[in-house]
C-alpha cells in the first residue's frame, strides 16, 4: 500500500521530513509518495501532512496567500493526520503571540516564538514521549515555547515545559524530529 504524504515545502527541512516519513511508512510495510506543497490543490490528494519549521511569519503568509491554509483545515476536519514541527507548530497553534502570524487554529496551545533562545542556544535532549518505549533524542533549534495548553494532550515535556502535544489528528513539536535518524515521532503522528 502507498500513502500520499504532503510536506509543506515553503521553507524548512523538506527532504529530511520526506526521508523520515518514508522510514516510518516502511516500518509498517507501506510506501510513501511524497508531494511537496507550494500551491493549493495538492493537500486534498494527501493522506497525511507535515508542516516543517522555518520562519513562521513567512510560512503563515504563504499558506494563506496560496490558498493552502483552508485545505489544511479541511484535511484536519476530515481526521487526517498532521505533524507540525517548530515553526509549523507556531502556525498550527491557536495563539502565536504575534500578530504577523495568522494561525491555523489546529492545535489548542499558546506558543511563544524563539522562547528557548537564538540559534546559538540550540540544544539536544533525551525526551520521554507518551507512546514511545525509549527516550527520543530531540534537537531544539530556535524552538518555540508552548506557554499554555487548552484541549491538547501533552506528549512530552522538557524542564517542566510542554514540547510535544497532540490535538485530535495533529501532533505538534517544539523540536525538530527530522534531524535524527529516528522516525518514531513521524510514526507516532502518522501511523499510530
Amino acid at each position: 500500500m502507498t500513502v500520499t504524504a504532503g510536506v509543506v515545502a515553503v521553507q524548512g527541512d523538506v527532504s529530511e521530513h520526506a526521508a523520515a516519513i518514508e522510514r516510518a511508512a516502511r516500518s509498517h510495510g507501506e510506501d510513501a509518495e511524497i508531494r511537496e506543497i507550494r500551491e493549493s490543490g495538492i493537500v486534498p490528494e494527501c493522506d497525511l501532512l507535515c508542516m516543517p519549521g522555518g520562519e513562521s511569519t513567512t510560512i503563515s503568509r504563504l499558506l494563506h496567500r496560496e490558498g493552502i491554509a483552508p485545505e489544511i483545515g479541511e484535511h484536519v476536519a476530515a481526521g487526517k493526520p498532521v505533524l507540525a514541527t517548530c515553526a509549523g507548530l507556531i502556525v498550527a497553534s491557536t495563539d502565536a503571540h504575534d500578530d504577523r502570524v495568522e494561525t491555523l487554529n489546529l492545535v489548542d496551545v499558546t506558543v511563544e516564538r524563539n522562547a528557548f533562545g537564538r540559534q546559538k542556544d540550540s540544544f539536544e535532549a533525551p525526551l520521554s514521549v507518551t507512546g514511545l518505549d525509549e527516550p527520543f533524542h530531540a534537537v531544539f533549534i530556535r524552538a518555540p515555547l508552548i506557554e499554555a495548553v487548552g484541549d491538547a494532550e501533552v506528549l512530552a515535556e522538557w524542564d517542566g515545559r510542554p514540547v510535544a502535544v497532540r490535538d485530535g489528528p495533529v501532533v505538534g513539536t517544539s523540536f525538530h524530529p527530522e534531524l535524527t535518524d529516528d522516525a518514531r515521532i513521524h510514526d507516532l503522528a502518522f501511523f499510530d
